[in-house]
Order: structure tokens, then sequence, then C-alpha cells
């Protein structure tokens, strides 16, 4: 068996949180029509307790990300550095515009900041796979 190293467990720990944070965005959002059919409240309950794992593992995305990012600090020039500093304003604009998300008073608020969310959630993780090389 291939021993585990720290990087192995930092990576893992990225991975599984970019999981959950994007692929978590990505089965609600196909359940939300059909949770809509049970009931009114039943799509916000559901983002509600998404949220309670959601956030969380946001949350060890910027941890492990800053882990990865000191684990390759000599690496980060040129290309690989722009690269970088586009997935870090794409994990922003995900954060933030998941916050006002889930804040929106209105629908259309709620789609537009939805749909942001999504698209640059999968931008993060295309940028990640592309930095991972």
């Amino acid at each position: 068996m291939k021993s585990v190293h720290l990087a192995t467990i930092r990576l893992f720990l990225h991975v599984l949180a970019a999981t959950i944070w994007v692929g978590g965005q990505i089965t609600l959002a196909a359940l939300v029509p059909v949770l809509r059919r049970a009931g009114t409240e039943i799509p916000r309950a559901a983002a509600r307790r998404f949220n309670q794992v959601a956030w969380p593992a946001f949350g060890v995305l910027v941890v492990t990300g800053v882990w990865n990012v000191i684990a390759v600090r000599s690496q980060i020039t040129g290309s690989y550095e722009i690269t970088l500093v586009v997935k870090l304003m794409v994990v922003a604009i995900s954060g933030v515009t998941a916050a006002l998300h889930a804040c929106a008073g209105s629908t259309a608020g709620r789609v537009i900041f939805g749909a942001l969310t999504g698209v640059s959630a999968l931008a993060a993780l295309f940028l990640g796979i592309v930095l991972a090389g």
C-alpha cells in the first residue's frame, strides 16, 4: 500500500469540501423544482439544512486552499500565479454571491445570486484542476 502523507490529507480535505460546496449546489438546484411541488417552504428548509453543511465546507476550502498555497509557494510564478489570483477572485465571488443568495428577499435575487454562485463555484473547481496540473 502506498504511504499517506500530510499533502495527501490536505488534498483529500480540499477535494471533499469542494465536493460538498459545488456538488451540493448542483444537487440542490436539481431538487428545487421537485421540492416546490411538495410545498413552498420545503425548498427553503432544504436550503437552510444544506447551508449547515455547505458553509463549514466553504471554510474548509478556504483553510486548505491557504494551506495549498503555502505548500506550493515556490511554484507561484508566471502563469501559475495569474491562474491562482483568478481562482482566488472566483472563490471570493462564489462566497459573496452565496451569502447574497441566502439573504435575498426576492425570487429574482435568489435566482441571480444562486446562478452566480453556481457558475463561480464551477469556475473555481475548474481552475483548481488547472492549478493541480
